[in-house]
């Protein structure tokens, strides 16, 4: 079964192209030219993945992001300005898996499509040294990669793709110092190139959704200077 791609941007001229090029390698496209109208259609009829624009008319990208998040863990490209740093900040710590800046290459984007579809599948599918089953049990986490379900306590934690796979690779060894470039790797892939940062607005987007959970959640620990650890107990 074909995947399907979701473009939401208000420039047509990108929506024509990039759906012609995603078309061209075997993807089922839908396009939304404002975040409204994107927002209702996500959520009726869910896809594999989405490409959101920041500038949008009736809702922009953050609002449509941020609204999106409180249904659904869709991987998430979001595309922001060149130079905007601030956006693209204010994205990860929304959510979103992945960004690239405007103007960018066809090829580019979806080199970062099929790199976040795979880590979606991987993430599914169980593949992981230490956790055969796909059940990673520390304490009261519980990772079940198989169906991509986090729990801590009993209750449910909504991990995005990037926010799960960074939990797992950092409870996958309990008191082990994970740099921020092997998480990287862990969350990206080595074909990736991502920023410091953008490891450290993941983990404080995922301590948040921990602590609306358990407010004395602090099973990962910050190393600064040097990275991530999760607290062995």
């Amino acid at each position: 079964m074909k995947q399907t791609i979701a473009l939401v941007d208000d420039d047509r001229n990108i929506l024509t192209s990039v759906s012609m090029t995603l078309e061209q390698e075997g993807y089922q496209v839908r396009t939304y030219t404002d975040g409204e109208s994107a927002l209702q259609g996500l959520l009726a009829r869910p896809v594999d993945l989405a490409v959101l624009d920041i500038k949008m008319p009736r809702m922009d990208g953050m609002e449509l992001l941020q609204r999106l998040r409180a249904r659904s863990s869709v991987p998430v490209i979001f595309l922001t300005s060149k130079d905007e740093e601030v956006d693209e900040l204010m994205g990860l710590r929304l959510g979103a898996d992945d960004y690239i800046t405007k103007p960018f290459s066809q090829r580019l984007l979806l080199e970062r499509i099929r790199a976040l579809l795979r880590r979606n599948e991987a993430s599914r599918a169980g593949t992981g040294a230490g956790a055969a089953s796909g059940v990673i049990v520390r304490g009261d986490l519980v990772l079940d990669e198989n169906k991509h379900l986090c729990t801590w306590k009993g209750r449910d934690i909504d991990l995005t793709v990037t926010e799960f796979l960074l939990v797992k690779a950092l409870a996958l060894r309990p008191g082990m110092v994970k740099s921020r470039d092997q998480l990287i790797d862990a969350a990206y892939g080595e074909t990736t190139y991502v920023d410091d940062r953008t490891v450290d607005s993941h983990v404080k987007r995922i301590r948040k959704k921990f602590r609306a959970i358990d407010e004395n959640f602090n099973q990962i620990e910050t190393l600064y200077g040097i990275g991530y650890r999760y607290k062995d107990s």
